[in-house]
């Protein structure tokens, strides 16, 4: 194995005492076992995720993969993938690098152990309960935050402790200034509690059922101020503190331009918020709040590039480490991704492009070039460079690691190229016109059978970057061994003298003055993050003629309520959309476009981000009952060739209408017009129009009881699209 000689503990941080320093030094310990537990987390919950992750993607080729259970089909499961990526890989990520890197830059000990213990025990019971509720088919549908109501509110709760913990160390720190890093930290905590707290406004109807206190188009323009901005405070800005920390560090190189991280942050900050219309284009949001996500989305590639190059530039004199060191090679990856992902995002939410890519394979490959490349290069380089200095002891292998990196970017390749080939395939075989003009491609299926040798390629590329995270794992336990945790740090550093006694606070540029204030900071920081959302949401929800309302849509009745709520449970949103856009070829192939007006009692809107399965908007009328019947027992018999699970499970399940009246009631809270009283009448009125449907089927000669699962689905499925007169279709039945 390579050998190395022993890395003294944090030698790069120990703290130099300027000559007219007479104060005493204080002696403190750095808390470094808080920093391993998390990275443990970030290892554990990483290869779990990405393990969900690979079931998924190989269900889309094959869906027997699915283990025919309704736990694990592709509907369930993939809000889990993207759950336990995010928050529990990425998540405890974040929280590894912050703790070690702010206790060094304050030069201080964390706040409180406690608070420390709490955050991470908090934090993985969160992890525990999305891991239980999901598969069960709890979930909001929103993408990014299908927990329900009391998993976040233990969210908020944990949350609140980290940020007690971050700002108490910040508090008591024995370093004037605050790094870049910290600017970053304080950005990513006061943003992501805000747009959690927004998104996540709801009324409960059950310990684990809720409605989202947004309708139709309100509800869509906050989910995607909080999707897109998820993304950017918390799988980006975190990221970057981290960077503009563990990259000097493991180059042995000061940060490029302290001038240009100061632009980079105000301005990525302050655009980044405005960008989340620009996953809504073509839809039924205001074409004013489009053209604003378009905008700031263009603007953005400017400071995040200013981040790369502020990065890449750190790297001038030590490139010739960049061949020897995989920590070096790791985060020149991860760096180079973020780049990447940061010039496709803004050419994505160009109109012209939008108009292709979206709702096809080609956001999931860009989506992953950030994930797998940014987010999970970083984090494998943070653990190399980490796990010697926990333990006292060289690396257990250099060769293994350079293994890992060369296997996990073939990994990336394997992934994103057949992603990527995917959706170019999917937005030009959608749109095509014959000679005739008519669709070249009229049946949704034809598309899919193209796609699948991409999903298998998609799932190979999968293990291949699992398979890199396996040899880390072996790596960093053979370190471990081979050294001992050195739990408490010790380090010295003279106390902060009080603001008023320092005569250096107001020396030097001009943001020093904000720099080491840290509750202005804070408060520049908020405002720069709450002007954006403030100025696309207030007009949506204020000014009527934002959303025009249509006489003839009404409530959905009680039955097409349980059979929208089933439809939530199973994950549908995940494969089809409920969008029509104001396209050709859309409404040639699914009929009129969608208005606005149209989802006002839509709570949670519907309208998907990803078409595996064609668009369902226009559905109702369109087959018979016996035609989703079937198809939702056997998808090939009605589509041969279907890559969609059946579903056997709603015909054995008995509909559930013990939360009926309480649904009811929640929405008449939040102003659903239904009559006085008719909670007490809604079971009656489902069991009904139950009797109706399922008298129909029997004409069919399918013989089912009306208080299966299946009967509500099909009344919902035979509602949608249906409140105004809409030209037919020309898509054919084989869908």
């Amino acid at each position: 194995m390579q050998a190395a000689t022993p890395l003294p503990p944090a030698a790069s941080d120990s703290v130099l005492v300027q000559p007219d320093q007479a104060r005493a030094l204080d002696t403190f310990f750095y808390d470094n076992r808080i920093v391993r537990d998390f990275g443990v987390a970030t290892v554990f919950w990483g290869i779990a995720g990405m393990l969900v992750g690979i079931m998924a993607a190989f269900q889309l080729a094959q869906p027997d993969v699915n283990l025919h259970t309704s736990f694990t089909t592709f509907g369930r499961i993939r809000p889990l993938h993207t759950n336990a990526v995010i928050f529990a890989f990425v998540g405890n990520g974040i929280f590894m690098g912050v703790y070690y890197s702010l206790q060094r830059l304050c030069k201080t000990p964390m706040y409180s152990k406690a608070l420390s213990k709490i955050h991470f025990w908090g934090w993985q019971l969160v992890i525990l309960s999305a891991l239980i509720s999901l598969p069960m088919g709890f979930t909001t549908s929103k993408e990014y935050a299908e927990l329900e109501w009391p998993i976040d509110i233990l969210i908020t709760i944990i949350w609140v402790v980290f940020g007690w913990n971050m700002f108490g160390t910040i508090a008591k720190r024995r370093e004037r200034h605050l790094y870049v890093g910290i600017w970053f930290y304080i950005a990513t905590f006061i943003t992501v509690a805000v747009l959690h707290i927004v998104n996540s406004a709801a009324v409960p109807v059950s310990f684990m059922k809720s409605y989202s206190a947004y309708a139709g188009v309100q509800d869509a323009l906050v989910q995607w101020w909080y999707g897109h901005n998820a993304v950017a405070f918390f799988l980006t800005t975190p990221y970057l503190g981290l960077m503009y920390y563990f990259l000097p560090k493991a180059a042995g190189r000061p940060v490029y331009s302290y001038r240009l991280s100061i632009i980079h942050f105000w301005s990525l900050i302050f655009i980044y918020i405005w960008a989340g219309p620009h996953h809504l284009l073509y839809t039924s949001l205001p074409d004013w709040a489009q053209s604003l996500g378009v905008a700031f989305s263009i603007m953005l590639i400017a400071p995040s590039w200013g981040g790369m190059i502020n990065g890449l530039l750190t790297l001038r004199g030590a490139w010739d480490k960049v061949r020897e060191e995989p920590v070096l090679k790791f985060l020149v990856v991860a760096i180079t991704a973020y780049g990447m992902a940061t010039f496709e995002g803004p050419m994505l939410s160009l109109k012209n492009v939008n108009a292709i890519a979206h709702f096809t394979d080609w956001i999931v490959a860009h989506v992953h070039v950030g994930a797998l490349g940014w987010n999970g290069f970083l984090t494998f380089a943070m653990l190399y460079w980490l796990w010697p200095r926990l333990y006292r002891t060289p690396l257990y292998s250099k060769k293994l690691a350079n293994a890992h990196f060369l296997i996990g970017t073939l990994g990336i390749l394997f992934y994103a190229i057949p992603m990527y080939w995917a959706g170019f395939t999917q937005g030009l075989m959608w749109k095509q016109f014959n000679a005739e003009g008519m669709l070249q491609y009229p049946n949704f299926l034809e598309t899919v059978l193209q796609l699948v040798p991409m999903y298998y390629l998609r799932g190979i590329g999968g293990v291949l970057y699992l398979s890199g995270v396996f040899l880390m794992v072996y790596n960093l336990v053979k370190t471990a061994k081979a050294g001992s945790l050195l739990a408490e740090e010790k380090a010295t550093a003279a106390p902060l003298l009080p603001a008023s006694e320092d005569p250096h606070i107001n020396e030097g540029h001009w943001h020093r003055w904000i720099e080491r204030r840290p509750f202005q900071l804070a408060i520049w920081a908020t405002v720069a993050i709450a002007i954006g959302g403030a100025v696309e949401m207030v007009p949506t929800f204020l000014i009527k003629s934002n959303v025009p309302t249509i006489a003839a849509v009404k409530p959905y009745s009680a039955l097409e309520l349980q059979g929208r709520d089933l439809y939530i449970k199973e994950g549908c949103s995940n494969c089809h959309t409920q969008m029509v856009r104001p396209f050709r070829s859309e409404t040639e192939r699914y009929g009129e476009y969608s208005k606005a007006g149209e989802f006002v009692y839509d709570r949670p809107f519907l309208w998907g981000s990803k078409r595996t399965g064609p668009d369902l908007h226009r559905v109702g009328g369109k087959y018979p009952h016996s035609w989703h019947y079937n198809h939702m027992l056997d998808p090939t018999s009605m589509s041969p060739g279907s890559i969609m699970p059946p579903y056997p499970w709603l015909f054995d399940n008995e509909t559930d209408y013990a939360e009926l009246p309480a649904k009811i009631r929640v929405l008449q809270q939040l102003g659903t017009p239904y009559r006085a009283g008719y909670d007490q009448q809604a079971e009656a009125d489902a069991r009904r129009q139950a009797d109706q449907i399922a008298a129909d089927l029997k004409k069919e000669d399918i013989d089912v009881k009306s208080d299966k699962e299946i009967v509500a689905l099909i009344a919902y499925l035979q509602r949608l699209g249906t409140d105004i007169k809409v030209k037919p279709a020309v898509e054919t039945a084989g869908q």
